[in-house]
């Protein structure tokens, strides 16, 4: 017997909103000076966002209009951004990592979307409650061998008798939990504070699918903790579609290095070693078109399964 569970956040939920912001401000660079080496970290909660990193860039966008326009005026901005340091600057000039890191891929023949089966519901029924409550949210769902147990969904601004028939007529399941601490309507940064990349399992596949450990939003893609994991989905994917049932791919970089230190793939429980790819930073921003995305698009629902270009073959 297997039981899996995986969970999903709302566009409105704290952590979201600061990777929102994040990758706003990243795209807002590079619309400016697509060189741009952005490194960008936010906190916010209870009317203030800070914004720490580091940045080097011929552009100066106006980052606190850019906050605010997302957040609302109301909202003190603390925004405290210095220049990559030289010694990194050095590495990635010569068209190094920024860093080193380890960077997972995966894929699965199991549904359409090649993602696991407990993440891809999670995902959905999240993604259907936010049309109708655009507010704070999450969804759970726990399945047992392919059959789903438990369904938990918590959203601001919710009556339970209709969010009860809403989720039931989008998901069959033994047991739902409807906002199993009660009816809430305090939510968002009124509620919690948030933190850029601390969703990191929701970014990538769920629980059951080790991920590398580098947070996405708010970086470049000279860092590979970004673009090495979009070009390991790619490859996963492309194995997928070549006839694979599941695929597990294996990268790591070593910072001030182009080529990786480990490229490898694990088969439907075979190892390989992965050939044709281009996996230079160089190579997966031109592979993968990193230049034309708008990074604000990749945050909000999840990074794979969402028809980018680490999707497609």
């Amino acid at each position: 017997m297997t039981t899996k569970t995986a969970e999903f956040v709302s566009p409105k939920h704290p952590d979201k909103i600061c990777d929102f912001i994040a990758d706003s401000i990243l795209d807002a660079y590079l619309a400016l000076d697509k060189n741009s080496r952005v490194a960008v970290e936010v906190m916010g909660g209870h009317g203030l966002i800070i914004i720490n990193g580091e940045v080097t860039s011929s552009g100066t966008p106006d980052v606190e209009r850019i906050v605010q326009n997302i957040v609302g005026q109301n909202y003190r901005v603390i925004s405290n951004l210095v220049r990559q340091s030289p010694e990194i600057a050095r590495g990635v000039d010569t068209g190094g990592a920024g860093d080193q890191g380890i960077m997972k891929g995966y894929a699965t023949s199991q549904t359409k979307s090649m993602l696991p089966l407990e993440y891809e519901l999670a995902r959905d029924l999240c993604m259907k409650i936010f049309e109708k409550y655009p507010y704070d949210g999450k969804t759970q769902v726990t399945i047992q061998d392919g059959k789903v147990q438990t369904v938990v969904a918590s959203f601001q601004n919710t009556k339970n008798e209709e969010l009860l028939p809403f989720v039931k007529k989008n998901i069959t399941a033994s047991e739902y939990l409807i906002n199993p601490a009660g009816e809430w309507n305090q939510g968002g940064f009124d509620a919690d504070t948030g933190l850029s990349g601390r969703k990191l399992i929701v970014d990538n596949y769920g629980p059951e699918i080790a991920i590398g450990g580098g947070s996405f939003s708010g970086k470049d893609c000279t860092k590979v903790d970004r673009s090495g994991a979009y070009i390991a989905r790619k490859i996963a994917v492309d194995l997928v579609k070549k006839g694979a049932t599941e695929v597990f791919v294996k990268l790591a970089y070593a910072i001030g290095k182009a080529d990786p230190v480990m490229a490898s793939a694990i088969v439907d429980g075979k190892d390989q070693t992965i050939t044709g790819y281009d996996l230079t930073p160089k190579g997966i921003r031109e592979t993968l078109h990193l230049n034309t995305i708008i990074f604000a698009d990749t945050c909000t629902w999840g990074h794979f399964g969402r028809s980018f270009p680490w999707d497609v073959s």
